[in-house]
Formats: structure tokens, sequence, C-alpha cells
């Protein structure tokens, strides 16, 4: 299984970037996506998550503002992501947990990352 984060790139403040993670593989069935971020000299965090079922979370400092979405017909996960400030600058990598076909249970997948940078 390969999961595939794009749509990364430099925005202005208070411009929007969509993020897509494409889910690929010899998949059964993808439970839980999501997104988190990471800063140089600083811990990986939760953005957001979204179950199979459509139920989300999000980290305080994004509500209202990202808004996390998938496509289970396409093994795709997005995160649209609006106002941005220049405290949303990191490497954002997207999170599956991917029951592969053949197995009983499922396990834990990350994407490679993808830059997003604000700044005017």
């Amino acid at each position: 299984v390969q999961l595939q984060a794009y749509g990364g790139g430099l925005v202005q403040p208070g411009g929007s970037l969509r993020l897509s993670c494409a889910a690929s593989g010899s998949i059964f069935s993808i439970n839980g996506m999501g997104w988190y971020r990471q800063v140089p000299g600083k811990q990986r965090e939760l953005v957001a998550v979204i179950t199979n079922i459509g139920s989300t979370k999000y980290a305080e400092s994004v509500k209202g503002r990202f808004a996390i979405s998938r496509d289970n017909a396409k093994n795709t996960g997005y995160l649209q992501m609006s106002s941005l400030t220049p405290e949303d600058t990191a490497v954002y990598y997207c999170n599956a947990l991917v029951r592969t076909k053949g197995d009983d249970f499922s396990r834990d997948y990350w994407g490679r990352g993808t830059q997003v940078t604000v700044s005017s």
C-alpha cells in the first residue's frame, strides 16, 4: 500500500490550498484517514482525521478553517485549507489505517509529506 500526498505549495496569508492523499495497492478497506503536520524541531501533530463513516475531528488551531473529507470509491482523502496563516507552514503528512486483501487486521500507513508554506 502506498499513500501519495500532493497539493502543497506556496500561498499567501489568507489564501487556500487543497491537499489530496491517494491510497493505492491491494486495499480491502480504509478505516480512518488523517492529516498531520510537522515543523522542524517540533513533534508531528494531528491536524484532522475522518473515519470510514465520515466522523471528523480537528485540532483546535484549524477548526473552522480546514475541512477534511474523503472519497471512498477513489481511496482518496482531502484537506481543504482556508484562511491560511504563516503558523500553518509545515510539512503535511497523510495517514491511513488500511486493511489489505488477505489480512485480518488493519495497519498504519504514512505518505511522504507535502510542504505547505504560507508567506507573503
